[in-house]
């Protein structure tokens, strides 16, 4: 029963992976309530801020904020890319990855290098596998994500457009849709287009303009509104990728639950065949050698 003892082992083998699959699942469900209530309640300061942001942007002409404005001769872009600090979340990191991979791949085909902020570590890791050009990286920052860790290495970024010596900035992250499906999203941080500080489709049928009075001038005043609009956007790409990595890991730990179950299954019927096939040669011999000793 040499084979039986060692099926016997692989089941208790994959009823402990199993526990700790099933443990995680848990752990990532709890997790995920906590993400989507802090995604769901910072998408309103972000409608609001870039609704502000469209009005301001629209109503002085006359003073044009540096990330309104684009650099086309700059031969440099950066990206933000905001990925998990651990693993054993399907394909989230992944589908992700790729589509950056997919546009750097692009860019470098136009004659355009990068620079990237790796916010996660997986990311970061990423990034320093394929050769790219990583001038910051900020990891482990927990369930709870605080602005104040993020201001420095994106000041990086913020500051070279500022300068002229980027053309774009690209903001990379996975967007939630629901528990079951979260999308890649790669879209242009800077400059600031038009379109992307007016979010509902009502916005661009509007006739009417605006008009503000400003204290203490017109550029303290919107400098700064822009610059918490960015740091909002970030934010918010942030706490959507931390619900789409709950949701994803509770999803991956459930069929890693279930695949358990199944496989354990496979195991004892593999287990109950080969028991029963040694115990019917026993029984086998057993007959034979009486029949010998009686004949």
């Amino acid at each position: 029963m040499a084979a039986g003892k060692e099926i016997r082992g692989k089941i208790n083998s994959v009823q402990n992976t199993k526990k700790i699959t099933k443990a995680m699942e848990m752990v990532a469900a709890s997790k995920m309530r906590k993400a989507q209530d802090r995604m769901r309640s910072a998408r309103p300061y972000a409608s609001k801020i870039r609704s502000l942001a469209a009005n301001l942007s629209e109503a002085t002409p006359e003073y044009k904020h540096p990330f309104l404005l684009a650099h086309d001769d700059a031969k440099t872009a950066g990206f933000i890319v905001v990925t998990t600090d651990k693993g054993l979340c399907g394909g989230l990191n992944t589908n992700l990855l790729r589509a950056v991979t997919a546009k750097l791949k692009e860019l470098e085909a136009e004659g355009v290098k990068a620079e990237c902020v790796a916010i996660g570590g997986k990311g970061y890791g990423f990034l320093s596998r394929i050769g790219a050009k990583v001038i910051a990286h900020v990891t482990h920052l927990g369930d709870q994500p605080h602005l104040d860790r993020l201001v420095g290495p994106l000041k990086l970024l913020g500051d070279a457009y500022r300068e002229g010596r980027l053309n774009a900035v690209y903001l990379c992250y996975t967007r939630f849709i629901n528990t079951m499906r979260q999308e890649p999203v790669v879209q242009q941080l800077l400059p600031l287009s038009k379109a992307a500080l007016m979010p509902d489709a009502e916005e661009d049928s509007r006739t009417h303009g605006w008009d503000y009075l400003y204290e203490p001038d017109a550029p303290t005043v919107i400098d700064q509104l822009m610059l918490r609009y960015i740091e909002m956007l970030i934010y918010q790409a942030l706490v959507e990728n931390m619900a789409s990595e709950q949701s994803a890991r509770m999803v991956a730990m459930k069929a890693a639950t279930d695949n358990a179950g199944n496989l354990i299954n496979e195991l004892r019927l593999v287990y109950n065949k080969t028991r029963q096939a040694a115990i019917t040669k026993e029984l086998s011999e057993i007959v034979g050698g009486a029949a010998a000793i009686a004949g």
